[in-house]
């Protein structure tokens, strides 16, 4: 039995099999009666089979085989210092070094659930720890984080805006497990705050991506030129700019200006040092700092003055705001030294006394698969 469809039916399929990549249209053309009149060249299975049902499942075929070449990324082992095998530890307290061993633990069976599950799917990947990747991460078509916010944010410093990212918090934080060591040690685990998945639900996820049901998010990152030179990494939570010595004064002065235009008078500090956050790390540093959480698709960035040194007037109510998609924070460092920290403290810059800084959301996006609360 075949099925066949007439009139502006027939054109809309047809154009709609066209457009799912098909090699050739799936229908036959027939006349009767000088209508447009096709006939599918494929069996109907079923008699509840429509043909919506067949031309869907054919469009989600061809999305999960568009995803051909993966690379999962992976924490490495021995970040947990402190434990049994290291006999320099400084940890005597057994519940510690428990702690910490099971959090190895933990971290290697997340690995190694990950491994098996793309084993089982049609795509080939590659595994590598993030401490070895020195190059731009290209001709893959999707990368896999397994760690938690610190593996994915060192992959973004490798990626572009084509790459989207799936992010796997391998080692989550237990309620339970933080009341009941309250007492004797800090014993919270991984935030994932960007990760969308976890070992319970990855395959889930991963499915749902590679099907076409879920769509990444475009996260905004922060772009920064010193003497108009682009840095070679963009932020995706937050920078800083500071003194090298947390104990020593930063000295700079910035505005924020709109192409040429200035949009805020000169602001000369005396403080800490200056931070700007992305939308995506406004619940970061940033908020821990007295900042507020933004909206995570926001294009606009946040900054603030850290501890600045009194100063009274209008100035006082310019340390701390927003930098809007089509603005810019330009500053001017006096200090004798100086760094610029992207996403924490391994990727950072060396700056000096009288060198120019512009900071903007005008850096590619990075493609993010979030968890459905976040990108909702």
């Amino acid at each position: 039995m075949r099925q066949v469809v007439e009139g502006l039916q027939a054109r809309h399929y047809v154009e709609w099999a066209l457009g799912l990549g098909l090699q050739s249209s799936p229908w036959t053309p027939l006349k009767r009666g000088g209508r447009s009149t096709f006939q599918l060249k494929f069996p109907v299975f079923q008699s509840s089979t429509t043909l919506s049902s067949f031309l869907l499942g054919h469009r989600r075929k061809r999305k999960t085989m568009a995803i051909r070449k993966l690379l999962l990324l992976l924490k490495p082992f021995d970040v947990y210092h402190a434990t049994q095998s290291n006999p320099a530890s400084l940890f005597t307290n057994p519940r510690v070094v428990h702690y910490l061993n099971n959090r190895s633990k933990v971290h290697k069976e997340a690995i190694d659930l990950c491994q098996k599950i793309l084993q089982q799917k049609s795509v080939d990947w590659q595994p590598i720890f993030r401490n070895d990747l020195s190059q731009p991460i290209r001709n893959v078509d999707l990368v896999v984080t397994v760690g938690g916010d610190g593996t994915l944010l060192q992959a973004s410093h490798f990626m572009d805006d084509t790459v989207p990212v799936i992010g796997v918090n391998s080692d989550p934080t237990q309620a339970e497990e933080v009341e009941e060591f309250s007492n004797e040690f800090d014993a919270n685990r991984s935030t994932g705050y960007l990760c969308a998945a976890t070992v319970k639900n990855f395959e889930q996820v991963l499915d749902s991506f590679l099907e076409g049901q879920t769509v990444p998010s475009k996260l905004s990152r922060i772009s920064v030129s010193v003497n108009s030179k682009a840095l070679p990494a963009y932020a995706l939570n937050d920078i800083l700019i500071a003194h090298p010595c947390p104990a020593t004064l930063s000295r700079f002065s910035f505005k924020i200006k709109r192409d040429d235009n200035s949009c805020s008078p000169l602001v000369n500090c005396r403080s800490s040092g200056l931070r700007v956050s992305t939308a995506a790390g406004s619940t970061a540093a940033m908020l821990s700092a007295g900042g507020f959480a933004m909206p995570i698709l926001s294009q606009d960035l946040q900054y603030m003055v850290r501890e600045p040194i009194a100063s009274g007037g209008a100035i006082s109510g310019l340390m701390h705001g927003l930098i809007k998609s089509d603005q810019s924070i330009d500053a001017a460092w006096f200090s004798k030294e100086g760094s610029i920290y992207v996403d924490g403290s391994y990727v950072f810059f060396t700056i000096q006394s009288g060198d120019t800084i512009e900071i903007s959301s005008k850096a590619p996006v990075l493609q993010v698969v979030l968890a459905p609360h976040l990108s909702s």
